[in-house]
């Protein structure tokens, strides 16, 4: 068995004295893991880096064994990254919420849009608004999408400001004032609005952790990642 596709690494582990094993969200064949032979060399090291893009040759005798990968670097961006705290924070918060995914089940939209933020990272004003998005459609892909298309009380298109924590489905502002205090804000630019300040990207944030937690962590017995929540802080402080 064989395929080639392209990837960006999500974690690596020390398998042996000089092999690793990694695990990658690809294009067409979604969440991997696959052994790399000489892995810790100083040639393989710099490559087998969380956020870099690779194209990846994965081989096994048969299709559902660990199998072997071989990378040709695309992008190597991890290093840049790691030398600032907040955007690697981003770059761990993508990376760990990836590894929710299933293994072996093809989510290329969601791939296209990892590359997306990671193509953004070095604008602070613009890549956390992108990766709130980016939580939203992991949330869709895994089957826990937000109805954000009108108001579940009157239907109306216009005006939504809020979502119900209970059902996922938007509020008008008039529909939902006289509960605010037990609904979640629904930031504009989830919407397609522009981005109005600071507050609007942690209102999506408070809105996407509410329900990755309920769905996708909780369930599980896991916890949120801790770099999601200090993302967040310094994002506060800015």
């Amino acid at each position: 068995m064989e395929w080639r596709d392209h990837g960006v690494i999500l974690s690596v582990r020390r398998h042996g004295e000089t092999s690793a094993i990694a695990e990658l969200l690809t294009q067409e064949h979604g969440r991997c893991l696959g052994l790399v032979r000489g892995g810790r060399s100083r040639i393989q090291r710099p490559v087998l880096q969380p956020g870099n893009f690779v194209q990846v040759t994965w081989r096994a005798r048969l299709e559902d064994h660990l199998g072997t990968f071989v990378f040709e670097p695309l992008k190597l961006s991890a290093g840049t990254i790691m030398e600032n705290s907040f955007r690697l924070s981003g770059l761990t918060t993508l990376t760990s919420l990836s590894q929710t995914l299933p293994e072996r089940e093809p989510h290329q939209r969601l791939y296209d849009a990892f590359q997306i933020v990671l193509d953004a990272i070095d604008n602070d004003e613009h890549w956390p608004a992108l990766l709130v998005r980016w939580e939203l459609g992991l949330l869709e892909e895994l089957g826990f999408g937000l109805d954000l298309s009108k108001c579940a009380v009157t239907g109306t298109l216009e005006n939504l400001f809020y979502v119900s924590p209970k059902t996922g489905r938007a509020a008008s502002l008039q529909a939902g004032e006289p509960y605010h205090d037990k609904l979640l804000k629904l930031p504009g630019f989830l919407l397609g609005q522009p981005v109005k300040s600071i507050e609007d990207i942690l209102d999506g944030f408070k809105l996407t952790g509410y329900f990755l937690e309920r769905h996708i962590f909780e369930p599980r017995g896991l916890e949120m990642p801790e770099q999601r929540q200090r993302l967040i802080t310094e994002l506060a402080q800015r």
